[in-house]
């Protein structure tokens, strides 16, 4: 049969890199990057090589199922949904709508329909009860730039294609891809930058790959970063090196941060962190003189117990070298469907309620997923009784999961969206599986806007959606339907008509009467069928580079861009702080409260961990083939990932342990046994385990994760959180290790 290619960006995680897929007939013959597309150039990980494994899975589930004694069975659409509504409409009537949970995963962030659909959901459920991944890994950054910036999502990131300096605190983008910052091809990145006469340094407890392709590693402590980022901004003050005369106007708060962080010195940091005092001056040196220079910093500053503070600094840090919004620094992205200027000037607040049990506060209108079991377990108005989740496994994603395990398996109803019988989704109800990926379109709604540099892609669906199969946009839609009270049999193009509505009136209002133009008009304006791209269309017609509904006649629209299909570049990033600035007064405060509160108390904090009977201290670990659990059922991704505790040789040679032997690891909060792996690349006193395994739960169809189901490290994780941002604490547990049954 002859053979055809396509071409579809990977939506598997934030890199977005392009793929070029062979096909013959309706199978996959060979996936590999592609070359011409506009930000990856060919490169791509092997996450996105398994695109074909995953499409053709046998464990993926097509159709809907629901639980009946003894199992699961396959149904049709309407009845699914119908159990959906009856079991909404039970639980919302005996326990009141905050009874009801809602918790998303990671990958909504990478489909369209997660972008477009989900608000009208969450608004449709009534329910204070929001939870998602966010709070396990990058809310402290999102409510550090809101407090700065006024927005959770104006989120500067590296300009790295024109740096001189790269710092990174606690990331590792070869593995990740970015992180809060698409940028495929990390090591391409580094290497033209070092080419160029710079320099990328890293700061991380391990030496991870990233570390190893960069001029300098510095190892850290884990969760000492705001101690050193703190005693960086000292520094400037110190010696003068602070340059904000570009921005002085639009700065409060400046003599109050001075004075803030006065206490915290080079040489505190170095103490706290474990670092070599000259290595310390050397990287506060290079900071404060090198231009331009610009300051990343990811999950080994995020999940810390100061992880807004970090974050915080790591901004704060890139305001006062005169770097923020400069060529080569850090910048703010411009995306085709992004307004160029912020719409709304309110800024930024955290607390607008609080979780029901513990108290913790409300962030960007969500709850700290580490409370969720407790709000399941604790009898009394507004008890969760049911939960839906929507491309997630909280049960191997979030803290004390074995705990969490326990409180779903209680619920009177759950609903799950997802591709598999996973981990959580085992308990569920009611599972309704989008349609894969190669038979839905994809433009990155979120990735667009952290990108590197301003580019634009959209990828037309590879295959139709298969007759008995939903696209994930008409199942958030109908789901919407459901919870406002619609019913089960509402058509979803209304949830669709309702998005384009609001968009239009605020288009007509903002043009005024006399410009003539109407909803109707503007509507009718849009080519694609229904659903997530004739909104795309929408948003590029009225977008920064879009054609204004045939006004700007060489603007960009939807027909245009998925004429190419390797995307389309729009330019470097450019200055354009005072149009994101969303704060009230359009001045950012260098030192909110709720942050200088912090740092008192981190002063007053004892410096060292007291790690008594529990000698090391547990870390995260990032896999090249992992982003997600489900991953592990793809045969290439499983074979070349493996779930080990990593230590270093000489803390094994003291504990009379050996590569590949089973070991015990116990924290305060539980105890599993691992494979031993030992590792220079790791600090003495330290030890390391990679995050999503653990697929040992009865229930889960997940064949081949199963054949080396690893561990959950999350059992090891005892709830704490970040007080400002919610977010989990997850590196640093202390811990024991000894020999599987052994003394």
């Amino acid at each position: 049969m002859e053979t055809r290619i396509h071409y579809k960006v990977c939506p598997f995680c934030e890199a977005g890199c392009g793929l070029e897929l062979t096909l013959s007939g309706e199978e996959v013959v060979q996936v590999r990057g592609d070359k011409d597309h506009v930000l990856s150039r060919g490169f791509c990980c092997p996450k996105g090589i398994a695109l074909k494994e995953f499409h053709e899975d046998k464990d993926r589930l097509r159709k809907p199922v629901i639980r009946e004694a003894g199992g699961f069975r396959t149904v049709d659409w309407d009845t699914a949904f119908r159990k959906v509504e009856e079991g909404l409409e039970r639980v919302r009537a005996a326990h009141g709508k905050n009874s009801v949970a809602l918790y998303l995963g990671n990958p909504n962030t990478h489909t369209m329909a997660g972008a477009l659909f989900m608000a009208p959901l969450i608004r449709a459920l009534q329910t204070r009860n929001i939870y998602t991944a966010s709070s396990v890994d990058q809310i402290p950054k999102q409510a550090a730039c809101g407090f700065l910036y006024g927005s959770p999502v104006a989120i500067p990131v590296p300009d790295i294609d024109r740096t001189k300096l790269f710092v990174i605190f606690g990331g590792n983008p070869l593995v990740s891809g970015g992180s809060l910052m698409t940028a495929p091809d990390m090591r391409r990145r580094i290497r033209d930058l070092q080419e160029r006469g710079g320099a990328c340094m890293v700061i991380d407890p391990m030496r991870t790959r990233t570390a190893e392709v960069a001029d300098i590693h510095l190892p850290i402590q884990p969760g000492t970063d705001v101690y050193l980022l703190l005693g960086l901004i000292s520094y400037l003050f110190d010696k003068n090196a602070v340059r904000t005369e570009a921005l002085n106007v639009r700065l409060r708060n400046l003599e109050g941060l001075k004075e803030a962080v006065s206490p915290f010195t080079l040489e505190r940091a170095a103490g706290v962190c474990g670092m070599k005092l000259e290595a310390v001056q050397d990287l506060a040196e290079r900071i404060a003189f090198t231009r331009p220079s610009a300051l990343y910093g990811r999950m080994g500053t995020s999940v810390t117990a100061h992880g807004t503070l970090a974050c915080w600094a790591i901004e704060v840090l890139n305001l006062l070298t005169g770097n923020l919004d400069a060529p080569g620094g850090t910048g703010f992205p411009l995306a085709a469907h992004m307004q160029a200027k912020a719409t709304s000037k309110k800024g930024f607040v955290t607390g607008r309620w609080h979780s029901r049990v513990s108290g913790a506060p409300e962030v960007m209108g969500e709850l700290p997923a580490s409370v969720l079991a407790e709000e399941m377990e604790t009898p009394g108005e507004g008890q969760v009784r049911m939960l839906i989740t929507v491309a997630g496994n909280p049960v191997i994603a979030l803290p004390e999961s074995d705990r969490l395990d326990a409180a779903i398996s209680e619920l009177d109803f759950q609903v799950a969206v997802d591709y598999y019988i996973n981990d959580t989704s085992r308990h569920a109800d009611v599972i309704l599986p989008p349609a894969s990926p190669l038979s839905q379109g994809h433009y990155d709604f979120f990735f667009h806007g952290f990108s590197v540099r301003n580019t634009a892609v959209y990828s037309a669906p590879v295959f139709p959606v298969p007759d008995g199969e939903k696209a994930k946009w008409e199942i958030l839609a109908r789901l919407a339907l459901i919870a406002e009270g619609k019913g089960a049999d509402a058509p979803p193009e209304l949830v669709e008509r309702m998005i384009l509505g609001g968009l239009t009136d605020k288009v007509v209002a903002a043009l005024g009467e006399e410009s003539g133009v109407t909803a109707d008009r503007l509507i009718q304006g849009l080519t694609p069928p229904p659903g997530p791209e004739r909104i795309l269309d929408f948003l590029l017609k009225i977008g920064p580079y879009g054609d204004a509904f045939g006004m700007k006649p060489h603007g960009l629209s939807f027909e245009k861009l998925a004429a190419l299909p390797h995307g389309m570049d729009l330019g470097p990033l450019k200055p354009r702080l005072n149009d994101v600035l969303a704060t009230p007064d359009g001045c950012m405060d260098l030192l909110p409260e709720i942050l200088a509160e912090d740092i008192r108390r981190l002063d007053r904090a004892e410096e060292r961990v007291h790690r008594g009977e529990r000698p090391f201290l547990l870390i995260g670990r990032r896999q090249l083939r992992t982003n997600n659990s489900w991953m592990h059922n793809l045969p290439s991704l499983l074979k070349g990932s493996r779930c080990t505790l990593m230590m270093h040789p000489e803390d094994a040679r003291s504990l009379h342990l050996k590569e590949g032997g089973m070991v015990r690891i116990t924290s305060d909060a539980g105890s599993l046994e691992a494979p031993l792996s030992l590792s220079e690349r790791i600090l003495p006193g330290l030890v390391s385990l990679p995050h999503g395994w653990g697929h040992t739960y009865p229930g889960a169809r997940l064949s081949v994760a199963e054949t080396h189901p690893g561990v959950n490290v999350n059992r090891l994780t005892p709830r704490a959180m970040d007080p400002v941002s919610g977010n989990a604490v997850l590196n640093g547990i202390a811990v024991s290790i000894q020999p599987a049954g052994g003394c």
